[in-house]
């Protein structure tokens, strides 16, 4: 059991990046990683989404889809349960941490269109995964999108420093940056 979690941990963060393998939740990616400290701030926020995502979906499929044969809902009870997460997150941090609530902008209400969050939770029902593998799952897909995320944004900041030819500043060699590091992480497919 424990090496079946390490495994589903290992190939849902390095392996299967859910952005640079799947191309999910693209949109944050490319548009809060201007700042390492923005970035790490829309991972951790995306951490704590997906994986309370896939606790809570996964119950509600496992105890109420289910049984009443209801599986056929699963898509849109999925969506709404982010999106009351992300409503909840975005609370929090309004009153809480009110510099990062505002530096993420109009990107945290993006949490709850991004196809990484639901893509986590139909994979689950998918494979089968039970609730606790589910949670797994989640937490590691979040952390490959936080780990992601933050080299991008270390990398866009020293690039403010180069001498970029002008065909290739802003989003370009963004992109560019970008399929390099998913070339470089299909080297961890030989870890599994």
């Amino acid at each position: 059991m424990i090496k079946d979690l390490l495994i589903i941990l290992i190939s849902s963060s390095l392996v299967s990046n859910v952005v640079l393998s799947q191309f999910l939740g693209l949109c944050p990616f490319l548009g809060v990683s201007r700042k390492t400290s923005t970035a790490a701030g829309m991972g951790t926020a995306v951490i704590f989404v997906i994986t309370l995502a896939s606790a809570v979906a996964g119950a509600i499929y496992k105890y109420i889809l289910t049984p009443f044969d209801l599986t056929y809902l699963q898509t849109i009870v999925f969506i709404l349960v982010i999106a009351a997460l992300v409503q909840f997150v975005e609370m929090f941090l309004k009153k809480f941490m009110k510099p990062l609530y505002q530096a993420l902008g109009v990107y945290l209400p993006l949490i709850t269109t991004n196809c990484a969050v639901l893509g986590v939770a139909l994979t689950n029902v998918q494979k089968n995964y039970g609730i606790l593998t589910g949670i797994v799952n989640g937490f590691a897909t979040a952390l490959g999108f936080t780990i992601s995320i933050v080299i991008l944004a270390g990398i866009r900041e020293k690039m403010e420093f180069n001498d970029i030819p002008e065909s290739f500043k802003g989003m370009p060699i963004v992109l560019i940056t970008a399929g390099l590091m998913a070339i470089a992480f299909c080297g961890f497919s030989g870890l599994l």
